[in-house]
């Protein structure tokens, strides 16, 4: 099993959860964050920190989520490590709960 980061997180990218990963395990797109599932140990420390509500371990993803697993584990190849909390964008609260949003996630 390994932790999932899901659709809510595209144009929030809130990265609270960066900083409490004890193995570094998060990968920093344009506009969203992934988990490496060959890096995640399933500490569970992350999702709680997130305040978009989008990290779920794989046992528990919502049905409509299921693609989030293969994009985790295609993107995180591509994308660099984050490990420190950054800024979110201007307008993550404006986009935290909309629906639809995988249409703007950025590669």
């Amino acid at each position: 099993m390994t932790y999932v980061v899901v659709e809510n997180c595209i144009k929030c990218k809130y990265t609270d959860c960066v900083e409490v990963c004890p193995v570094d395990c998060f990968h920093e797109g344009p506009n969203f964050l992934v988990i490496d599932p060959d890096e995640c140990i399933d500490c569970a420390l992350c999702e709680p920190e997130c305040p978009a509500e989008a990290i779920f371990s794989e046992d528990d993803l919502p049905r409509d989520q299921g693609d989030f697993v293969a994009l985790n584990a295609e993107l995180s190849k591509a994308w660099p490590v984050i490990s420190e909390r950054r800024e979110p964008p201007a307008d993550a609260d404006e986009w935290n709960g909309s629906p639809d949003k995988l249409q703007y996630l950025e590669r």
